[in-house]
């Protein structure tokens, strides 16, 4: 089930998404994309045109879904304190909050269209609570 679709202009090229809790550093080096316990960064195009950004949540059966043609960047676990998630760029200029039910820990998938600088849309699939 697809719960939102935004456009944003980032200031920034790094594009956090996680928990409300505080945005530890994440270096990125030459990744597309890096995490934590906590939060994933993503490297996405900056100031040139809107990133889209998809967000989805378990059960994955209605359409449409995550584009399965993007590749995926990060899968792994990550801890919403308080069971939301925030989207936005690291300097916090642009963000978006979304409700995703209880807190804890929970599987996310990040899948972009082209990994690197040149990323222009992102899908992101929360899985249930672990």
């Amino acid at each position: 089930m697809q719960v939102a679709g935004v456009d944003f202009r980032v200031n920034h090229p790094v594009l956090a998404l996680g928990s409300t809790d505080w945005l530890p550093a994440l270096a990125l080096e030459g990744e597309a994309a890096v995490g934590c316990d906590t939060h994933v960064a993503v490297r996405v195009q900056a100031q040139a045109r809107l990133i889209k950004i998809r967000l989805f949540t378990e059960p994955l059966d209605e359409e449409p879904g995550p584009d399965p043609s993007f590749t995926t960047v990060f899968e792994g676990p990550i801890s919403l304190a308080d069971g939301r998630l925030v989207i936005g760029d690291v300097m916090g200029v642009t963000r978006f909050v979304n409700l995703i039910g209880e807190g804890g820990r929970r599987r996310i998938r990040v899948a972009v269209d082209e990994p690197g600088w040149n990323a222009a849309a992102v899908d992101i699939s929360v899985g249930p609570k672990l």
